[in-house]
């Protein structure tokens, strides 16, 4: 037998004196409640922080690892510039063999009623698909305008024009027009000649 171990000592059970008196001293003790930490003593050190990162969460990094930037937004088309027609196309429209499929009158209108008005009538074509349409918008009150068919300086010449007919063509070359228009040129005599003009217009999407 190992000399170190002890002979254990027998346990006897309280006698009726003695379980009084423990009932007596512990009246007045209150319980402590449990999961409740002890606070710190007042003038004690805070415990360290944890140094340790908390681990990430797998559908975080899942969602960091799959992320993808959105596309930046791209910068609005620019309609192609007027350019001439094709030498056939020209051609016929000089002489009068084109059928017009549509035909606005500017007569009487300001500049910023027909600049509406001449934009929802060339918008509205194309979109009907037509090709060639005809835009009046008369000489003015000049008695010296003339018909200048095959000038390329048509509206710039040194005559007292209609408003108009000098601001259309101005016009067509806003982004706005260019978007439903390819080319234009001055109108046959029996078209209005020098106070109109043919619209050539791209082809429906």
């Amino acid at each position: 037998m190992d000399r170190d171990l002890k002979p254990r000592r027998r346990s006897r059970s309280l006698t009726d004196e003695e379980r009084k008196l423990w009932r007596a001293a512990m009246k007045d003790a209150t319980p402590l409640k449990r999961g409740r930490k002890a606070e710190p003593a007042e003038g004690a050190p805070p415990p360290p922080a944890s140094t340790q990162a908390a681990p990430a969460s797998p559908i975080s990094a899942a969602s960091a690892a799959i992320f993808v930037p959105p596309p930046k937004p791209r910068p609005p088309a620019v309609p192609p510039p007027l350019g001439p027609l094709e030498r056939r196309t020209s051609q016929k429209l000089a002489r009068g063999q084109i059928e017009i499929e549509a035909t606005i009158d500017l007569h009487g209108f300001s500049q910023e009623r027909a600049h509406g008005a001449l934009l929802e009538f060339i918008a509205r074509s194309r979109g009907r698909g037509l090709r060639c349409v005809l835009v009046i918008t008369g000489k003015g009150a000049s008695p010296y305008a003339r018909h200048t068919l095959h000038g390329s300086t048509f509206y710039e010449v040194p005559e007292r024009q209609g408003v108009l007919r000098s601001a259309v063509p101005r016009w067509l070359g806003e982004a706005e027009f260019r978007l439903h228009v390819s080319g234009f040129q001055p109108a046959h005599p029996k078209h209005g000649g020098g106070g109109a003009f043919y619209l050539w217009l791209r082809k429906k999407r």
